[in-house]
């Protein structure tokens, strides 16, 4: 990509002072910093919507369920109305019986019979109520003839007669208010109680006709059961029906609940599970996974997304199957050939890993009346979309000022250019096209804006993606130039930022081609423009530009490195580095002939920090000019980190 001279000559005004005096106050910058999305608010993993102020995502957030607020930038949790507390009845619970507070989980806890509440930042039971005694008037008991104090049930059983408390923790007949005459009567009459196990006859076979004898009897017969026999209910079970779990292994199992937990709490990850519900969990709420991979469990959702952080791919999620939390997002890597011939852009592709796009230069405008130049390869493109990756040749107006203004002024001929380059894209199935139109003058910025809309609209009828490669210029004078960003975002489907060329060939002062404060400084001008983070991708360089100064300081010549033969220079010239914080780079210098030579090296480590900028600013992806500058485990790297 070439540094427009219209950027050069405008560089020169504002050192003069010419456009500093016209947009004096910084209102440009205060006007687009307003406009920059700085919190999202998420239901549970899904962003829902973006807000420049931090209360403005709060009031929006109240309203959904299961919503928190972030900081785009890094991603700090700044707000949440997730619920902490969670009622179980029965071992079952609902959205509907989760709360904020625990006062308001105690509340309606204790509205109900058989409940416990989770504290889901921590293990086991905050509060539990569950039936310890349970009322029977002969073998017929009902659902709120369960109490937890044997005083409670005793008071209830008195009320009727023929009536007994089983203890439910021992599983034992404890209490009855049946006279001895009762007793005699009810073993003289018709035997109807049974005790079975899986359902046989156990016991020989005998039948009872007091419930007490059968209950006594099958106490001392694991796993059996006491049915009425001429109703099919079943009165009274020795079954251990309460299962301790560590792990998914079953290492333990219980009558009652009481005797599970007791169980469960000394063994780490336990829990108690009864007829395929959890009643008591030893295992953390929130565990975190890589794709499908369970990785480690956390009480709290600070510490869950501290250690998520770490990994790729990775999401929280709760043990109810939600996801609370997730990173799970690649960024997209497109990346420039800066040729039209195959055989270079198969050995650029070669070296890549992770790659997405690839935007070789196959179209060019040639003439006002819209003549192309086509040199487009169809089997390039199905050999690529056969690895996975995407092509979206790049498009360019030879840089021709002149030629470009007439080409605007002439509908027709943009008809003929747009209708061979939609025809020719979807001839090849082209994934889209990559605009990549400089040296437009300023005076064509409602022209240059309608002929992109025209080719969008074209494009998009086909299915095509459209990208536009726009220069990251400055706040100070970018309204001045052919490149209107908040209109053209609204275009097409992606704006490439072409964070280079800080300091260029035309440069009259050394400096590095991107320095990263100017990189992020730039991000957060486009942002500032409205265009969505979606639709933004960095461009980063995979070259340097080194500078030669005579002895007495003058510049007198610079010259591009590429950024895989910059080791070789460093040790060939015994250059020596210093940290350069201005740029955020290291800065190199040797002297030679007489002439001392400096340039802002561009490493693995300087693609990290970029791809980092994209990572923090949560945009859609990098573009990287060009392939073939870089070396192949660069890419390595790369594919880590997307």
């Amino acid at each position: 990509m070439v540094k427009k001279k219209l950027i050069a000559a405008i560089t020169m005004l504002l050192l003069t002072g010419s456009l500093l005096a016209s947009n004096s106050g910084g209102s440009i910058a205060e006007a687009s910093a307003s406009l920059v999305t700085k919190y999202r608010v998420y239901q549970n993993d899904q962003a829902l919507r973006e807000f420049p102020t931090e209360s403005k995502a709060i009031a929006y957030a109240k309203n959904v369920n299961y919503s928190h607020v972030e900081t785009i930038a890094g991603r700090t949790w700044v707000w949440d109305n997730l619920p902490r507390y969670k009622v179980y009845k029965n071992g079952i619970s609902t959205s509907a019986w989760e709360y904020r507070t625990y006062e308001q989980a105690l509340a309606f806890a204790k509205t109900q019979r058989n409940v416990h509440i989770r504290d889901m930042e921590n293990i086991g039971w905050k509060y539990a109520n569950h039936a310890k005694f349970k009322v029977y008037q002969g073998d017929k008991t009902q659902p709120i003839w369960t109490f937890t104090t044997i005083e409670a049930a005793i008071r209830e059983a008195k009320k009727w007669g023929n009536a007994h408390i089983i203890d439910i923790t021992k599983n034992a007949w404890v209490w009855d208010n049946l006279t001895a005459a009762q007793k005699k009567n009810q073993r003289a009459a018709t035997a109807v109680y049974q005790i079975t196990v899986d359902g046989v006859p156990a016991n020989n076979g005998k039948l009872y006709g007091f419930l007490y004898d059968a209950i006594i009897s099958s106490s001392a017969i694991s796993g059996s059961e006491v049915v009425n026999t001429a109703t099919g209910q079943t009165l009274h079970s020795n079954i251990l029906a309460y299962e301790v779990k560590q792990n998914g292994s079953l290492i333990g199992a219980y009558v009652n609940v009481d005797a599970a937990v007791a169980h469960a709490k000394k063994a780490p990850y336990a829990e108690v599970v009864y007829k395929g519900n959890v009643w008591w969990s030893g295992v953390p709420y929130l565990t975190v996974y890589q794709n499908d991979r369970g990785l480690r469990s956390f009480n709290t959702r600070a510490s869950a997304i501290d250690f998520a952080k770490k990994y790729a791919n990775a999401t929280v999620r709760t043990s109810d199957g939600r996801s609370l939390w997730s990173n799970a997002k690649s960024l997209v890597y497109m990346a420039w050939n800066g040729s039209a011939t195959s055989s270079t852009v198969l050995s650029h592709v070669a070296n890549t890993q992770g790659l997405t796009i690839d935007s070789p230069t196959w179209f060019e405008l040639t003439a006002a009346d819209g003549s192309m130049q086509d040199t487009s390869d169809a089997e390039l493109v199905n050999a690529f979309k056969e690895q996975g990756i995407l092509v979206a040749p790049l498009v360019h107006n030879q840089f021709n000022r002149k030629m470009t203004t007439a080409f605007l002024k002439d509908k027709a001929a943009q008809e003929t250019f747009i209708t061979k380059l939609v025809g020719r894209l979807t001839e090849i199935k082209a994934y889209g096209v990559n605009l990549d139109f400089e040296e437009v003058a300023g005076a064509d910025r409602a022209a240059y804006t309608a002929f992109v809309a025209a080719l969008a609209k074209a494009a998009h009828a086909k299915g095509l993606n459209v990208s536009v490669d726009l220069p990251r210029g400055s706040l100070s004078w970018n309204h001045l130039t052919a490149y209107d960003h908040a209109a053209l975002s609204a275009i097409v489907d992606t704006i490439v930022i072409m964070a280079y060329d800080e300091h260029w060939s035309g440069s009259d002062t050394p400096g590095s081609v991107a320095g990263l404060p100017w990189v992020e400084e730039g991000i957060k001008q486009f942002l500032g423009y409205g265009i969505p983070r979606s639709k933004l991708m960095l461009g980063i360089p995979f070259y340097v530009r080194e500078w030669k100064l005579d002895a007495a300081g003058k510049l007198v010549d610079n010259r591009a490195v590429l950024m895989k033969d910059v080791p070789s220079l460093i040790a060939d010239n015994k250059a020596s580095g210093v940290h350069d914080l201005a740029s955020g780079q290291t800065k190199y210098k040797y002297v030679k002939d007489g002439f001392t030579y400096l340039f802002w090296a561009e490493t693995a480590e300087t693609t990290k920090s970029r791809i980092a900028l994209a990572t923090k600013y949560d945009l859609a992806g990098v573009a990287a000019w060009r392939l073939g500058y870089e070396s192949a485990d660069l890419w390595t790297m790369m594919l880590r980190m997307k």
